[in-house]
């Protein structure tokens, strides 16, 4: 505005000249007349100066911009929810919450080992105690949700005498005869665990996904092990994991990795299918490839058809139990001669909890050539053994468990087990193969938070041979877990 004013100024002195040649008269009426007009001028550019002052102080008014249309926010579609001819609906799952499947019946059954989270269910229901979205998260852009899970565990233990097996407490490896009766220490984290599972809805049920490893695998100290890679597409399940012969509801509660040696705790590949049924019944088929274990000269054992699986279980909110059927077809060929046979066995086991929190868990089985199923006996060839005429001799095996878990208060439990297992007395097999195991263990448990555990365990095996020798041995086991999740 100082500028406008030099400016009108510089104006009014353009008639300078003129303004010379006139009289004095003329030229003082003349020079009032433009301080007159100055002054005017002056007084009008600071009344607009402090107008432009007092417009800046004052914020202008906010203007409404013009209405638009709100960007469309993502809807959950439900299967098969869309009309027919109408292009497939985009679910985005990271835009909504997680849908949850269904719950177990099942009453809760703390686990050290937690490896019922693994296994593949009817519906793909969760297993007892999930709640079905803890830890998942969504897949941006699809309808998927993926959970990283797992724990750390350090496992410390003392053998009073040689166990056979140090990071295990196998009862079938334990020396038989003479023993040193010098004691050992080890300490390792073999059973550290991770674990990835997907799931996602589809017009054909719950799609899951597992995968998951251990390092007790070979390659050293901490190889890697493939528990599981399986998924499982409503009821149908095809994949690597445990066998549909085995009831992972029914296992103790135990520090040590491997348990009664009774119970059929056989991972393989396998195709099966649930048919949930009314009243908390269901059977399940499977179909399964374990090769047979046979002890011969030569070796030559030979697979000709699938194992088949058939069980029947029943669920409620005070447990369950389940039976199961396995037929097999065990073969072999060598340079002396071939044979085959037929096997297979049975198993009922199940479980029962109290209100009051204590927890029953058991199981029977039985049957011939079924041994590359059961803990003991799995891997060192009992399924069969051929005899001097070249001929199968198919080898019986029985055997159960027992476990009784008592909570003692909000964060400590207890679990006492026993375990017993036979192998068939038989001229054939030599006298120093196996014929009967026995397993004990108890244990007190600390659990403060959920994601935090501590025990110790002391655990008894015995073995005998064929011949009768004997061995055995204690351990006293501790261990300290950190789950991922929990």
């Amino acid at each position: 505005m100082r500028n406008g004013a030099w400016a009108v100024l510089l104006l009014a002195m353009l008639p300078v000249q003129a303004w010379a040649q006139k009289t004095d008269d003329e030229r003082d009426a003349e020079i009032a007349r433009l301080r007159e007009t100055v002054n005017r001028l002056v007084q009008r550019i600071e009344v607009l100066e402090a107008e432009r002052a007092d417009t800046a102080a004052v914020p202008p008014p906010t203007v409404a911009p013009a209405a638009s249309k709100p960007a469309a926010s993502p809807v959950q579609v439900q299967p098969g929810s869309a009309p027919p001819g109408a292009a497939p609906a985009v679910v985005d799952a990271s835009d909504a919450s997680m849908p949850v499947p269904e719950e177990s019946p099942l009453p809760a059954h703390p686990s050290f080992s937690e490896d019922e989270l693994g296994g593949a269910r009817v519906d793909n229901e969760l297993a007892p105690g999930e709640d079905g979205q803890e830890g998942f998260f969504p897949v941006r852009g699809t309808s998927t949700w993926l959970r990283l899970s797992g724990y750390a565990k350090l496992d410390a233990m003392y053998d009073t005498d040689d166990a056979g097996d140090p990071d295990q407490f196998i009862t079938s490896t334990i020396p038989a005869g003479d023993q040193s009766g010098d004691g050992s220490f080890n300490m390792h984290a073999r059973q550290t665990r991770f674990t990835l599972e997907a799931r996602r809805q589809t017009d054909y049920g719950w799609l899951r996904f597992v995968l998951q490893n251990d390092f007790y695998g070979s390659g050293g100290s901490y190889g890697y092990n493939l528990r599981h890679a399986w998924g499982q597409l409503g009821n149908t399940y095809v994949g690597y994991g445990f066998s549909a012969f085995l009831d992972l509801d029914s296992g103790p509660d135990t520090l040590d990795f491997a348990g009664p040696g009774a119970i059929p705790f056989a991972r393989l590949a396998s195709v099966r299918r649930y048919v949930p049924l009314s009243n908390g019944n269901q059977l399940v088929f499977a179909a399964e490839h374990a090769a047979p274990e046979i002890t011969s000269d030569d070796g030559g054992a030979r697979t000709t058809m699938p194992n088949l699986v058939f069980a029947a279980r029943h669920e409620g909110p005070s447990g369950h139990v389940q039976a199961g059927a396995l037929v097999r077809q065990l073969a072999y060929r060598d340079d002396a001669g071939s044979d085959e046979a037929m096997a297979g066995g049975l198993t009922v086991s199940g479980a029962w909890g109290a209100d009051a929190g204590n927890y029953v868990t058991w199981g029977m089985v039985g049957g011939r050539g079924i041994a590359a199923y059961v803990g003991d006996l799995g891997g060192i060839g009992l399924d069969a053994v051929v005899d001097d005429d070249g001929s199968l001799e198919v080898l019986d095996e029985w055997g159960g468990w027992i476990g009784y878990g008592h909570p003692w208060g909000e964060h400590w439990r207890s679990t006492v087990t026993w375990g017993r297992l036979y192998l068939d007395r038989n001229d054939v097999l030599a006298a120093d193969a196996f014929r009967r195991s026995d397993y004990a263990a108890a244990n007190l448990i600390y659990a403060p938070i959920p994601s935090w555990s501590w025990g110790v365990e002391l655990v008894y095996g015995k073995l005998q041979l064929q011949d009768g020798t004997d061995g055995d041995a204690f351990r006293v086991q501790t261990s300290l877990k950190y789950d991922f999740i929990k």
